[in-house]
């Protein structure tokens, strides 16, 4: 799809409008086999495929403040992850301030379902699924990952998620964490309840949670960086394995960049992670 097909989004800020037009330029070319998996336009997936799958497959959901973002932002890191022989597939979901929690967060549910249940033949041996998101889709990767009843709901008890990948991710809401406003996808002012079932750090069940592999940049929004270390600390006290891998002179933006380029570090770091048995 082309963005002008979308519903309108909100307008970008100067600096979302700068990191589109420069992510969009980087996935030029990139151009992954279309699927829906819901009736409206953002419900919709771009899958990579490489010419030889190794059997993983990297499900990763755009930012944009929940709020704005399309799945195409993603398809720049498309050819970085199918060199390595991983199936990518970039998610959409719908937006703010249309649609509130718990929407968008069902619509990534809703993705994962559909990637699992019809890649799964295509792939090689026992495939091993993936999530993962930068800034807002970060945390909607990290909340899918860290608890267990939307797989039960979709019939997925029997497939467990193999790993989250968030980048610059949102790890908790309210007064304590360190944002200056409301995001607005959480709806109406309520006595705290959304902030808390939107929070990762509030919602996780040890027994759900996968492997992590966090990941932010060395100059992201200090109250993500704060967040970040909670969450590795979080995890590490609920026995979940966790590495963390910190992008060095990389803003907020430049983090998301960085994850779709192969001559850095992550791309690499990311695949063997992918890769390693019980990581």
């Amino acid at each position: 799809m082309k963005l002008h097909d979308y519903p309108a989004q909100d307008a970008l800020s100067p600096l979302g409008a700068t990191y589109q037009r420069r992510i969009m330029a980087l996935g030029e070319g990139a151009v992954g086999e279309e699927f829906s998996y819901g009736s409206d336009p953002y419900q919709s997936l771009a899958v990579f495929r490489p010419k030889k799958a190794s059997g993983t497959v990297l499900v990763f959901f755009h930012g944009g403040g929940w709020t704005n973002g399309y799945k195409e932002w993603m398809s720049f890191m498309a050819p970085a992850f199918v060199a390595q022989g991983i199936v990518f597939v970039s998610a959409g979901y719908r937006l703010a301030p249309a649609h509130v929690f718990p929407v968008g967060l069902e619509d990534c549910a809703d993705a994962v379902a559909w990637v699992i249940r019809n890649l799964r033949t295509d792939l090689p041996g026992e495939p091993r699924f993936f999530i993962g998101g930068h800034s807002a889709g970060g945390h909607y990767a990290a909340l899918l990952a860290v608890t267990a009843q939307w797989r039960s709901q979709r019939g997925l008890d029997a497939q467990p998620l193999a790993g989250c990948l968030p980048v610059s991710g949102v790890y908790r809401f309210g007064a304590d964490s360190g944002m200056a406003q409301r995001p607005r996808f959480l709806g109406p002012v309520d006595d705290g309840q959304a902030e808390l079932a939107a929070s990762p750090l509030s919602q996780m069940q040890a027994d759900a949670c996968p492997p992590f592999l966090l990941t932010y940049g060395s100059r992201d929004f200090p109250h993500l960086i704060t967040q970040a270390r909670q969450m590795q600390t979080a995890l590490t006290a609920a026995k979940v394995p966790v590495q963390v891998e910190i992008l060095e002179d990389c803003d907020h933006f430049e983090a998301s960049v960085a994850c779709g380029d192969a001559s850095r570090s992550w791309v690499a770091r990311a695949a063997a992670w992918m890769r390693a048995p019980g990581r």
